[in-house]
């Protein structure tokens, strides 16, 4: 009996960009801009002015994510892009079986061949 155990390591990027912020509606806009980028999986405002958006996700273009927000709201500048440890997820197969590794035949196929009754007409 095999039993097969796969382990996934999610490698995390952690962005934080500063964002000319004045108002709730501009911080509801940046985040609105933030989390619709591809791989985004958490978005926060951070900093003691809240003027820091923080994005962490798993293949998160910065440099987009910067021009996006600076095309909707103005100013904005990456401060610092690090590695996020990931967890380790451990995945097991939910049904135990066998597995032979000895080739098999291939499947017999029968044919089915239909007999026609004689034609009742005839062409002369």
């Amino acid at each position: 009996m095999y039993a097969y155990i796969y382990v996934f390591v999610v490698l995390q990027q952690k962005i934080l960009v500063k964002v000319q912020m004045h108002c709730d509606k501009c911080r509801t806009k940046a985040l609105k801009i933030a989390a619709s980028a591809y791989g985004v999986s958490k978005v926060s405002i951070e900093g003691a002015n809240r003027d820091h958006v923080e994005v962490i996700g798993d293949g998160v273009d910065s440099v987009c994510l910067t021009e996006l927000l600076r095309k909707k709201l103005g100013f904005a500048a990456i401060v610092k892009v690090e590695q996020v440890k990931g967890d380790k997820r451990e995945e097991k197969p939910t049904a135990n079986y066998i597995q032979y590794c000895a080739p098999q035949c291939p499947p017999m196929y029968c044919e089915v061949v239909r007999e026609y009754p004689e034609p009742t007409c005839s062409i002369m």
